[in-house]
């Protein structure tokens, strides 16, 4: 199996067991920390990680380059680029933490709806989490260098064992009474304690080296041309997911901040799904590009990905749209309520409905990446996204929560079919034959599933019975009908080559 394939099946292992064991350990930690302080380590968390827009896109960047030197077999050109990132980095970090001292004296003034000793706790994590960030930036670029080499399997399986490892640590200090300041402080220990193995494997294993041949502007010139969109789109991430909380802190009380959080947390769950697929693709689209691929050759590309993509997300979403509200108030609703577990679940079906498209056209983003086109798209979302956040900021003053995601996603929405017509006109994609095929015989099948599932939703009972009941109706249902008509053959026989390797190691 290739390193591709492996690292797919590793990202679906990392999901499956992030969001499978989150979704037990959240409420776990609501019930441990209290909805108060949970907000709080949310939102400061959000404002910590709006700070890591810092990165300036470096990372991404260092996928790229790593690949294409790689590709070249130019090993003193690789050397000589990893050693200026290194230097870049440094500098970055310093930024950091001068930033974060700034900020630290003004928390009190902007989080005007904490009391003293919420804000006490704010201002522990806000430092823990700022010497978390100087650290983790530059340490983010040993990962990138493995996917550059189109190794996936060893950072993939490192990230799973340290989710594991961090998960029982979690579950051990919350039940001898720890709170949200040890959760912070679990993360930067992990965090640094796995860097370290990354690091020994790159230049141990992989054999990289880091060495200023020659320092000039026009090697950092040539990095931060490439760098410089991915920064945007770091502040359109930023704005996606981060402006809410901002915004919200000013205007609400901490437990306001935990609904919108938990909703965010459902969205990037749904997220996740597709971007373990679009993710391991960058290396190959670059390949592509350098190999002169034609329009119609990245679109078959963009089809098949995109096809899969869309497959596994009908599935979530068609089962959150149908037993979600159940769902989030059997998993939240003791510490949220009922209004406040109905408002987490239109939160996240909101986030779900508006970032359907952008997912399934992911590898669209590899594409614009490999060919250093990514100017266009970073303006447009970063405009539309912005008035996004304004009109949910003024939504919010009303709405609360709901209205802050109502105006965010509507400026999502609406620059992702614009991107189509550019993808179509400039990029050379034939989009009108990507959405032909896209929902061949699968759109069909999702309507049908979903009527269905309508009637699933019949079955009497409110407890997690009833929701297991319906799940496993419904996920059966969805199986049988959108393997047996919903698949094209080659879809089937990649789920049965998948498949077969399970199959043969338990001899079934």
């Amino acid at each position: 199996m290739s390193q591709i394939k492996k690292g797919a099946l590793l990202n679906y292992t990392t999901i499956f067991l992030t969001n499978v064991v989150g979704l037990f350990i959240t409420p776990f930690i609501l019930n441990h920390i209290g909805k108060a302080e949970y907000g709080i380590y949310t939102a400061i968390g959000a404002l910590v990680g709006t700070i890591s827009v810092l990165d300036l896109g470096l990372n991404n960047t260092i996928v790229r380059f790593v690949a294409k030197y790689k590709a070249e077999k130019d090993r003193k050109g690789e050397e000589n680029f990893l050693a200026t990132t290194m230097l870049i980095y440094g500098a970055i970090s310093l930024t950091v933490v001068l930033i974060g001292v700034l900020f630290y004296g003004h928390i009190d003034t902007y989080f005007t709806k904490m009391n003293a000793e919420e804000l006490r706790i704010a201002k522990t994590i806000f430092i823990l989490l700022i010497c978390n960030l100087a650290i983790g930036l530059p340490g983010g670029s040993f990962t990138g260098i493995c996917y550059g080499y189109e190794v996936f399997v060893f950072p993939k399986t490192v990230n799973i064992i340290r989710y594991i490892l961090r998960t029982i640590t979690v579950v051990a200090v919350l039940t001898l009474g720890g709170k949200a300041i040890a959760l912070v402080v679990i993360d930067t220990v992990f965090n640094v304690l796995f860097l370290i193995v990354e690091i020994y494997f790159v230049f141990f294993h992989l054999k990289v080296r880091f060495k200023l041949h020659e320092f000039k502007l026009k090697y950092v010139k040539q990095i931060f041309g490439y760098s410089l969109w991915i920064f945007v789109f770091a502040l359109v991430s930023m704005f996606q997911w981060k402006a809410g909380h901002w915004i919200l802190g000013s205007i609400a009380l901490p437990e306001v901040l935990t609904i919108y959080g938990i909703g965010i947390v459902l969205g990037t769950y749904y997220g996740s799904f597709s971007t373990a697929i679009s993710s391991v693709f960058l290396p190959r689209a670059t390949k592509m590009t350098v190999g002169n691929a034609t329009g119609e050759e990245l679109t078959s590309m963009m089809i098949k990905i995109g096809r899969i993509s869309f497959i596994v997300l009908m599935y979530i979403f068609g089962a959150f749209l149908l037993f979600g509200n159940q769902f989030v108030y059997l998993w939240v609703g003791k510490e949220l309520g009922v209004e406040g577990s109905h408002e987490t679940w239109l939160i996240a079906l909101l986030i779900m409905i508006a970032y359907t498209l952008p997912l399934v056209q992911g590898f669209g983003n590899s594409i614009l990446e490999a060919k250093n086109k990514l100017s266009f798209k970073a303006i447009l979302y970063l405009s539309f996204l912005f008035l996004g956040v304004v009109l949910g900021a003024f939504l919010a003053k009303t709405y609360g929560a709901l209205g802050m995601i109502t105006g965010t996603v509507t400026g999502w929405f609406i620059v992702q079919n614009v991107m189509n017509f550019y993808y179509h006109k400039v990029i050379g994609l034939n989009i009108i034959r990507f959405f032909k095929e896209l929902f061949h015989k699968t759109i069909l099948m999702v309507i049908i599933i979903i009527s269905l599932g309508y009637l699933i939703n019949l079955i009497p009972g409110a407890g997690w019975i009833s929701f297991a009941v319906k799940a496993i109706c419904y996920s059966v249902m969805y199986a049988l009908l959108m393997y047996n008509f919903g698949l094209i053959n080659f879809e089937k026989e990649l789920f049965k080559s998948s498949i077969a390797p399970v199959l043969k190691k338990f001899k079934l």
